[in-house]
């Protein structure tokens, strides 16, 4: 995977010229490899600085030295934002080749620790898409809260590539709006419908307790978890009367879950909406993939990155430091030189120079 640093040189300089001591590329430099390397935070990474000075010198100018955390502090408080996201999905755009027909899974995640109760300020909520198959996340966008995610996702499809691929979206991307953006830029959904489409749910719901439908068995058997998934579809929707308000529109998706753990039981039914036409054990798999935006990015993000803990909240900074953190875990996850997880694979960079230089493409 190509370096992100060289996508990072148009970014707008946020400060003065007699405040310019250390040069904006410098400092994304250090940042990107101090994180990847496991610097969780300004302090962390000045500190990576110091300890890394020798080694930095020899990609870096560094005329006035590493600069304060505070320095760094400053810095990513005060760039643009959505500048700085776009950079990072220009540079997602230019080395990830989509794989024609993956599931895009498109969630949100508050960054809980950006929040300030005593100013008033409200946790940041990220919404990122997720490709599946490549296992790296394309970009992402912030809003206010979740409740904002219906405006925000439509602004993310603009941003991003999905053609030829299925977006998955939970209830809350279950918008009339969103569906047919999805089909404007010439890709397949799959919306999760609950009790927020009450009309739309309810019909769904009775469509399945009228009509045979195709079905399909899966059952996963995993450290003492034994989950069996029944998938069921239709696509005779001629007896549907909300067909008309939802973009390309085909066919509706019945999930009935039963999951036993230690022997106990429990049953879950959700229920979805499509423009596609498959067969219920494909769709039973692009359902399921959808899942892969939790366990894959947001665990790895919590666990790996320590994303919940993070008290960054200074303007920009915890936003443009999230993006620095999907950069670090796009790389980690890429990289196959090493079979292990990503806290290691980042304690890894952080003893071994030469190893950060492979996940840097340098």
């Amino acid at each position: 995977m190509e370096t992100p640093i060289n996508f990072f040189k148009g970014l707008e300089e946020p400060r003065m010229e007699r405040c310019k001591l250390h040069s904006l590329q410098d400092i994304i430099f250090l940042t990107i490899a101090a994180v990847i390397s496991g610097a969780d935070n300004f302090v962390e990474i000045a500190a990576f600085g110091k300890n890394k000075k020798e080694w930095l010198l020899t990609f870096l100018k560094l005329e006035n030295g590493i600069p304060s955390h505070d320095t760094l502090g400053r810095l990513f408080a005060a760039i643009d934002s959505k500048l700085f996201e776009q950079c990072f999905i220009s540079w997602m755009q230019s080395v990830v080749k989509l794989t024609q027909g993956q599931v895009i899974a498109i969630d949100g995640k508050t960054l809980r620790g950006s929040s300030c109760p005593t100013n008033g300020k409200k946790a940041i909520h990220m919404v990122s898409a997720f490709a599946s198959a490549n296992k790296v996340v394309l970009g992402q966008l912030a809003c206010a809260e979740k409740s904002n995610e219906i405006t925000a996702i439509p602004a993310l499809l603009e941003l991003i590539i999905v053609k030829g691929c299925i977006v998955t979206i939970d209830a809350m991307g279950c918008q009339t709006a969103i569906a047919k953006a999805i089909i404007k830029h010439e890709a397949d959904y799959i919306l999760s419908v609950k009790d927020n489409q009450k009309n739309l749910h309810k019909e769904v719901q009775d469509m399945f307790s009228l009509s045979r439908c195709e079905s399909s068995e899966t059952i996963e058997k995993n450290n003492g978890r034994i989950e069996t998934r029944v998938c069921s579809i239709l696509t005779d929707l001629k007896k549907m009367s909300h067909t008309e308000n939802w973009e390309s529109l085909k066919s509706i998706i019945r999930i009935e879950s039963i999951r036993e753990i230690n022997g106990m039981k429990s049953e879950e039914t959700r229920y979805y909406i499509s423009s596609l036409i498959t067969s219920a054990e494909k769709m039973n798999e692009y359902v399921r993939e959808h899942w892969c935006i939790e366990n894959k990015l947001h665990w790895s993000l919590d666990v790996s990155f320590n994303e919940d803990a993070n008290r960054t909240r200074t303007d920009n900074s915890a936003e443009n430091l999230s993006v620095i953190r999907r950069v670090g875990l796009n790389l980690l996850k890429t990289d196959q030189t090493m079979k292990v997880g990503i806290a290691a694979k980042r304690k890894a960079a952080g003893w071994n120079t030469e190893y950060l230089e492979t996940i840097l493409n340098l």
